[in-house]
C-alpha cells in the first residue's frame, strides 16, 4: 500500500526535521516562503505574500506511474507541451474500439456507466468506527491505551496496521500521513487523474452497437472534481472511524509536467479541514461531493471548462 508516516519536530525557530517510516527531511523557513529537502531526493517549495492569500507549491518528484484503472496515459502524457492544469487537455487513455458487431455491447456500456457512478460515490462507504474504550480485537488491545492517551506513534501503528485506505489504492493514490497533535490528523493524496479519470465515454447507439466519443473537457473536469471531492471525504471519514480525533485536513495533490524543466511537479489542487462534530451531521448517501467539501473550511480554484488550478496547501 502507498503509505508514509511523518512526524514533525521542531529544532529552533523556522527549522523542522520531519521524520518518516523510510525518509527523513528538514523544513526551513516561515509562511512567507519555506523549501523541504528531503533524503529520498525531493525538494518541495512554498512561496507566499504574507497577508495577501496568494502563495505557491510545488515539488520535483521524478517518480512516474501509469497503470491504472481505465488505461496506461504514459504515452499521451509524454506529448503535452503545457504544465498549466487549466490549459491541459485529458490524455488520451486507450480504451475498447469499436466492433462492427458487438453482442456485449449493453453490458460494456453499463459496466462503464457503473465505473463512472463509483467515482462520484466512493464516500458512501466508510469502516466501521473503533471504539477504543471497549476493544475486543485482540490484535489492537495492546494499542488501546496508548491510543486513549494521545499517543500519536500508535495513531500511526494502527493506521499500518489496519489500512483504511487501502480500498482507495486501486484508484492509484498514494498517501502522507502525518500528526504531532492528538486531536488532529493530516493527510497527503495523489490524485493521479491520468491513471484513474477516463478521457473518452461508451454508449450504446440506436442499433445497439457499441460507441465511443471523447469526453468533452466540462464533463472530463466535472467528473474530476467529484472523484477527487469524493476520495477527500472518504479519507476523512475512514480515519474519523479509525481514530480519536477531532479534526482531519487533506490535501488532494496531482502531478504535472513543467515543459520547462523536463520535471515532475507535485501541486495541491484542493486542500480542506474537516471537523468530527459537522461530519457526524452530513447524510453521505444524498450529497454533491463537490459541493459538501466547499462547505467546510476548503482551498479550491475549480472552472468546469479548465478544471483545477494550484492551492497553497491550508496551514502553510
Amino acid at each position: 500500500m502507498g503509505l508514509r508516516f511523518r512526524k514533525s519536530i521542531k529544532l529552533c525557530k523556522g527549522v523542522k526535521l520531519n521524520l518518516g517510516s523510510k525518509s527523513a527531511s528538514i523544513s526551513v523557513g516561515g509562511k512567507g516562503f519555506h523549501q523541504t529537502f528531503s533524503t529520498t531526493g525531493r525538494t518541495t517549495s512554498s512561496v507566499g505574500i504574507p497577508g495577501t492569500g496568494v502563495s505557491y507549491q510545488k515539488s520535483v518528484n521524478m517518480k512516474k506511474g501509469f497503470l491504472g484503472l481505465f488505461g496506461n496515459n504514459k504515452d499521451e502524457k509524454e506529448k503535452k507541451t503545457s504544465s498549466k492544469i487549466s490549459e491541459a487537455a485529458p490524455a488520451v487513455a486507450p480504451a475498447p474500439a469499436v466492433a462492427a458487431i458487438d453482442t456485449n455491447a449493453e453490458e460494456r456500456v453499463r459496466e462503464y456507466e457503473d465505473a463512472i457512478n463509483t467515482l462520484r460515490t466512493i464516500h458512501t462507504e466508510s469502516d466501521k468506527t473503533v471504539d477504543w474504550n471497549n476493544i475486543t480485537d485482540p490484535g489492537l488491545k495492546g494499542i488501546a491505551d496508548r491510543i486513549l492517551k494521545g499517543d500519536t506513534d500508535a495513531y500511526l501503528e494502527v493506521i499500518a496496521l489496519r489500512e483504511p485506505f487501502e480500498d482507495l489504492v486501486d484508484y492509484g493514490s498514494e498517501f502522507e500521513i502525518g500528526t504531532d497533535d492528538p486531536s488532529k490528523l493530516e493527510i497527503e493524496f495523489d490524485i493521479k487523474a491520468e491513471e484513474t479519470i477516463p478521457v473518452k465515454s461508451l454508449s450504446l447507439t440506436s442499433a445497439g452497437k457499441l460507441a465511443e466519443k471523447e469526453m468533452t473537457k466540462t464533463a472530463y473536469y466535472e467528473l474530476m472534481q467529484d472523484y477527487v471531492c469524493s476520495v477527500m471525504l472518504k479519507i476523512a471519514r475512514d480515519s474519523f472511524a479509525l481514530l480519536p480525533v477531532n479534526e482531519v485536513t487533506v490535501h488532494a495533490t496531482d502531478v504535472i509536467l513543467n515543459p520547462a524543466t523536463g520535471n515532475d511537479e507535485s501541486v495541491t489542487l484542493v486542500s480542506a479541514v474537516f471537523d468530527r462534530a459537522s461530519f457526524e451531521q452530513i447524510n453521505f448517501e444524498r450529497i454533491d461531493p463537490s459541493e459538501t467539501v466547499r462547505s467546510f473550511r476548503c482551498n479550491m480554484d475549480f472552472k468546469k471548462t479548465k478544471g483545477f488550478s494550484p492551492v497553497a496547501p491550508i496551514g502553510e
